[in-house]
């Protein structure tokens, strides 16, 4: 069983609460904006983490990390990108992935919308943690985690906290 913590659009932002809610985290992954190396440099202190540059990442932070992941989790392929679009709205890039890899799992960020899908043309789960950052349009800051099983996900728990 692994547990999983998921976030995005830190924009060099690490909330304080991230600590406790990921404490139990075999993982964490990042869907990209992570702001600065500092980051990850934080999140490495709770788990491991996957994370990928996104569109507002400087090239600092793009010389350490990929634009694109694709890695197996328990019995999950799981697709690690900052810019998807979402189910029936998927980026090119998007449609490609899916078409040559066909992943189970689907990550993303970029709109600063939480939203968790079952995307059921595509038999994948689409997941956007939201933004867990102060910078930008959104009035919550969200992340998530969930736990997996071999081919069984449970447990999807959802901090979400107006931003003030």
């Amino acid at each position: 069983m692994t547990k999983i913590g998921i976030l995005s659009d830190t924009h060099g932002y690490v909330h304080p609460k991230v600590f406790d809610f990921f404490e139990k985290c075999d993982q964490i992954w990042h869907a990209g904006d992570i702001g600065s190396i500092h980051v990850l440099d934080e999140l490495t202190l709770i788990a491991p983490v996957k994370a990928v540059y996104g569109n507002c990442d400087s090239w600092d932070v793009r010389a350490v990390i990929q634009e694109h992941l694709l890695f197996n989790c328990e019995k999950y392929l799981v697709s690690l990108m900052h810019i998807t679009g979402y189910p029936n709205h998927y980026e090119h890039i998007t449609k490609k992935i899916i078409q040559l890899h066909q992943p189970t799992i689907i990550v993303g960020g970029h709109s600063h919308i939480l939203r968790v899908m079952q995307d059921k043309a595509n038999k994948l789960l689409f997941v956007n943690p939201g933004a867990a950052g102060k910078n930008g349009f959104h009035t919550h800051i969200t992340f998530l985690r969930f736990e997996i099983a071999e081919e069984r996900m449970f447990n999807l728990e959802v901090f979400d906290e107006p931003r003030i």
